[in-house]
């Protein structure tokens, strides 16, 4: 078995991991996060998501966090900023913006979707080709989510194939990169193999990611069964924000400490410092009066503080 040297990380702390929060996180907060996540040397952090604020408050300073993080310092200049656009009319927003990349999410399972944005899978597909067809236009990259890749709340365990299907509607659209998403963190190790081999005799394993939740604390574990099988991109959030509001207890994705620490123990290369990652986990944890849902962090900065 010969798992990848290097892996990509994908920050989604400050968009998913921030959007269900129920005090409003001041720009200023979100900004700085961003920074900070660019210093320790995240390679791609989503930052907002241009979506209705009265559906998602959260983000309603979506264009000025992300025109503030475009307009910074630029201590990372490889660092990608991708968005969430569900929509064309959030797309164009986020061009006014100044958006370089952009992200959309269609659902493996039928019920997820209803519940989610209200309509079929097959609707959404024909929404988001429009938004992808208008960034093509413009030379603008498309990263493709599914959500409830293994299991939905709803309908239960979901069949591999029928996430296969949905992740190469998305590469046939035009997205470069899919993320799986088990968005109630219900994946095992056995489960997240069998519909990654599935997903990948539809999509080149190098153009898929792994998204994963910790509800069941399988997260770690399953990003380990992905790497078995040649996946090096993984999506995770700094101090494991995040949840879903349409996944009764789903608690945050896997914490970026978290992965890293596995990532280090594996010798395996991603380019982040984790003095710097710990800080800003606990930038963010304090401002929500809170301590970070990653063990790593709590051990480390216990540690620290022991000194």
């Amino acid at each position: 078995m010969m798992l990848p040297k290097q892996v990509k990380l994908v920050e989604v702390g400050p968009r998913d991991g921030l959007q269900n929060e129920p005090q409003i996180v001041p720009a200023a907060i979100k900004i700085e996060l961003i920074e900070r996540l660019a210093d320790a040397g995240l390679p791609a952090i989503e930052v907002t998501s241009f979506v209705a604020p009265k559906w998602v408050p959260q983000m309603a300073d979506n264009a000025e966090v992300l025109r503030a993080v475009l307009a910074g310092p630029p201590r990372r200049p490889a660092v990608s900023y991708p968005v969430l656009t569900p929509n064309l009319q959030g797309f164009d927003a986020a061009i006014e913006a100044g958006a370089q990349e952009v992200a959309i999410f269609a659902a493996a399972s039928e019920a997820f979707s209803q519940k989610n944005i209200n309509c079929s899978v097959a609707e959404s597909l024909k929404r988001f080709a429009a938004v992808v067809d208008a960034a093509s236009a413009l030379d603008i990259k498309v990263r493709g989510y599914v959500s409830c890749v293994v299991a939905c709340p709803y309908e239960g365990a979901i069949d591999p194939a029928r996430t296969a299907w949905v992740a190469q509607r998305l590469l046939e659209m035009g997205c470069y990169e899919i993320s799986l998403g088990d968005t109630i963190g219900a994946g095992t190790p056995a489960s997240i193999q069998r519909m990654i081999e599935a997903c990948a005799a539809a999509v080149p394993i190098g153009q898929l990611a792994g998204h994963y939740h910790d509800t069941y604390g399988m997260a770690v574990a399953n990003i380990y069964a992905s790497l078995e099988l040649g996946m090096a991109v993984f999506d995770s959030s700094v101090a494991g924000l995040g949840g879903c509001p349409y996944a009764a207890g789903a608690t945050g994705n896997v914490a970026t400490e978290d992965v890293l620490f596995l990532l280090q123990g594996l010798a395996i290369e991603c380019g982040i410092e984790m003095d710097k990652l710990l800080a800003a986990s606990q930038f963010i944890s304090r401002h929500l009066g809170r301590e970070p849902a990653s063990k790593v962090a709590r051990a480390l900065l216990s540690r620290q503080g022991a000194r």
